[in-house]
C-alpha cells in the first residue's frame, strides 16, 4: 500500500466521515479491521487519508457500521473514486496547501455563500484590488508570489455554481489601494451582480441592533447538507469546519446576516451610489 504524501481536503473529508461512522457504532479500529479482513494499521491509514479506499470497501464499511443512508453512502463512494486532477494541481508546491484545498472545495460545491466584512470577496475581486490585498500581507510577499496568487484567484473566478455574497459596507468603503482601484472594483461588483448565478447583497452601516456580521466566512455546499464545509481564515491558512453542530451554528449565522442585508436591487443601487461618490 502506497501512502499519500499530502492528502487533499476532499480525501481528508472522506477519511473523517468514515471515522465518524465507525465511532458512532462504538467500534475501535482493531474491531473494524477484523470486519473488513485487513490490519488495524490499514484502517488507521484510511481514516487519516494516507491511503485510498475502493468503492467496495466503502460500501462494506458502511454496512458494518449500520449506515442506511444510501444518498450519503453514494456521496462517500463518489469521493473515494474521484480521480479528478483539477487545474489547481499546477500550483501544488508553489502555493500554500490551503489555496489548493479551497479551490478543490469550490470545484465540487453545489453552491457557495460568503460573508465579507473588510474586503470584497476574492471571487469578485478585480486584478488590481487583489494585488493591493496581497501586497499588504505580512510577512511581505515577493512580486512573483503576488502574481502567482493573482493568477490562482483569477482561475477560481471561473465558477458557475450559485453564489451569494453578503458584503458589509465597510468592505465597500475601505480603500485597499487608491480611489481609482476602489471605483473600478465597485463597478466590477455591479457588473457581476447582474450574472444569473451571482447574488450580491449589502449589509449597511445604518442598521440598528445588528451584531451578526462580526466575521468573514465561506459556506461551501456539499452534495448533501451533512457534507457541507465552512471555510474560515486563520493566521496560517484556512480552517475547514465540518462538524454538524458547528455547521448548524454557521447556517444560523448566515440566515441572520442574510435577513439583515439589503435586497439585490437595493444593494446594486447602494453600490452604484458609493461608486459615484468616488
Amino acid at each position: 500500500m502506497v501512502k499519500r504524501r499530502e492528502p487533499t481536503a476532499r480525501q481528508m473529508r472522506l477519511a473523517t466521515e468514515l471515522r465518524r461512522l465507525r465511532e458512532a457504532t462504538g467500534l475501535n479500529s482493531r474491531q473494524a479491521a477484523g470486519l473488513l479482513g485487513v490490519s488495524p494499521a490499514q484502517i488507521t491509514h484510511i481514516e487519516s487519508a494516507l491511503a485510498g479506499v475502493s468503492e467496495q470497501r466503502v460500501r462494506r464499511l458502511a454496512s458494518h457500521y449500520a449506515c442506511t443512508d444510501d444518498a450519503f453512502i453514494d456521496a462517500l463512494v463518489a469521493m473515494a473514486t474521484d480521480r479528478t486532477q483539477g487545474w489547481w494541481e499546477e500550483y501544488r508546491g508553489l502555493l500554500p496547501t490551503s489555496f489548493l484545498d479551497l479551490s478543490e472545495l469550490e470545484h465540487h460545491a453545489r453552491f457557495l455563500r460568503h460573508v465579507a466584512i473588510l474586503y470584497v470577496p476574492g471571487l469578485l475581486q478585480t486584478e488590481e484590488y487583489a494585488r493591493a490585498v496581497f501586497s499588504a500581507r505580512l510577512p511581505e510577499l515577493t512580486r512573483d508570489e503576488i502574481e502567482l496568487r493573482i493568477q490562482h484567484r483569477k482561475a477560481r473566478q471561473r465558477f458557475t455554481v450559485p453564489y451569494e455574497a453578503l458584503v458589509h459596507e465597510a468592505a465597500l468603503r475601505i480603500r485597499v489601494s487608491d480611489r481609482t482601484t476602489t471605483r473600478t472594483q465597485l463597478t466590477r461588483l455591479l457588473e457581476l451582480s447582474e450574472a444569473d448565478h451571482i447574488t450580491v447583497r449589502v449589509i449597511p452601516f445604518d442598521l440598528d441592533g445588528f451584531a451578526s456580521a462580526s466575521s468573514t466566512m465561506t459556506y461551501v455546499g456539499g452534495p448533501l447538507p451533512k457534507l457541507d464545509t465552512v471555510v474560515r481564515d486563520a493566521l496560517h491558512g484556512s480552517a475547514l469546519i465540518d462538524a454538524e453542530a458547528q455547521l448548524n451554528t454557521y447556517r444560523t449565522s448566515f440566515r441572520k446576516v442574510e435577513a439583515a442585508a439589503l435586497e439585490p436591487e437595493q444593494s446594486r443601487a447602494f453600490v452604484h451610489r458609493l461608486a459615484k461618490e468616488l
